[in-house]
C-alpha cells in the first residue's frame, strides 16, 4: 500500500473501533446464522501459539439452553455481588449500573461461549500440549469482537465467576475451560451505554523506555 493510503486506512479502522460500545441492551430481533459463523471464522485468523488454535467457539440460539444458562448466571452474579466482591469492586462497578441480573443472556439472540482448550486432541486421540493458550485465546476474542462490531452487531465481554456451569450445560470436554460469553445481537432501540473515557494515547504509549544507571 502506497504510505498515504495505508495511513488512512489505519485512520479509518481507528475511527470505526472508537465508536465500538459494549451493549447490555439488546433487541430480540433475528440475526442471520451466517454472521456468526463469519464472525468465528474470522476470529480463528488469529496468531496462536504454535499455531494450535487452541479456542472452541460455541454458538447457542436454543431458548431452553439460553435460560438455562442465565439461571445459573445470575446465581452466581448474584452471590458475587451479595458476598465475593469487595467494597473497592462494588465502587469500580458503580458508574457501569450493573447487578447480578442478566436478562440480556436470554433476549439477545445468540449466546457464544468461548472455550480454551487446555490441551489438544491428535488423530489418534492423544492428549498433545497448547502453548500460549490464554494469549492465544485472548487475540482470537478480540478479533471475534471486532468482527462483530464491523458487521453492526453488539455484545459484552460477560465473565461469571465461577464459570464451571458452561462446562456443564454445554456438555465441553475435559479439555476446554470456559473463557468468554458473548451475548450477540443488535441493540435495542432504546439501548443506552455509560459517557465512558478511553485512555489517551500518552497514557497507554511509552516509547524507548530505559531503566536508570
Amino acid at each position: 500500500m502506497a504510505p498515504e493510503a495505508s495511513l488512512a486506512a489505519g485512520r479509518d479502522l481507528y475511527a470505526e473501533l472508537d465508536r465500538r460500545r459494549s451493549v447490555r441492551h439488546f433487541s430480540a430481533d433475528p440475526v442471520p446464522r451466517e454472521y456468526i459463523e463469519l464472525a468465528i471464522a474470522t476470529a480463528s485468523t488469529a496468531p496462536s501459539g504454535a499455531h494450535m488454535q487452541p479456542w472452541t467457539f460455541v454458538a447457542i440460539d436454543d431458548p431452553e439452553l439460553k435460560q438455562q444458562i442465565r439461571i445459573a448466571a445470575e446465581a452466581e452474579e448474584r452471590a458475587s455481588y451479595e458476598q465475593r466482591m469487595s467494597e473497592e469492586w462494588l465502587r469500580a462497578l458503580a458508574p457501569l449500573g450493573t447487578d447480578w441480573r442478566k436478562p440480556y443472556l436470554e433476549t439477545a439472540p445468540y449466546l457464544v461461549v468461548v472455550f480454551e482448550q487446555t490441551t489438544g486432541v491428535d488423530a489418534l486421540g492423544q492428549r498433545r500440549k497448547h502453548y500460549y493458550v490464554r494469549e492465544s485465546v485472548g487475540i482470537a476474542c478480540g478479533i471475534f469482537i471486532t468482527a462483530l462490531h464491523h458487521m453492526g452487531l453488539c455484545t459484552l465481554t460477560h465473565t461469571p465467576n465461577p464459570m464451571g456451569f458452561l462446562s456443564q450445560i454445554l456438555a465441553r470436554p475435559s479439555n476446554e475451560r470456559p473463557y468468554i460469553l458473548f451475548p450477540v445481537g443488535y441493540a435495542a432501540e432504546d439501548a443506552v451505554v455509560p459517557d465512558l473515557r478511553r485512555k489517551s494515547l500518552d497514557e497507554v504509549r511509552v516509547w524507548n523506555p530505559r531503566a536508570s544507571r
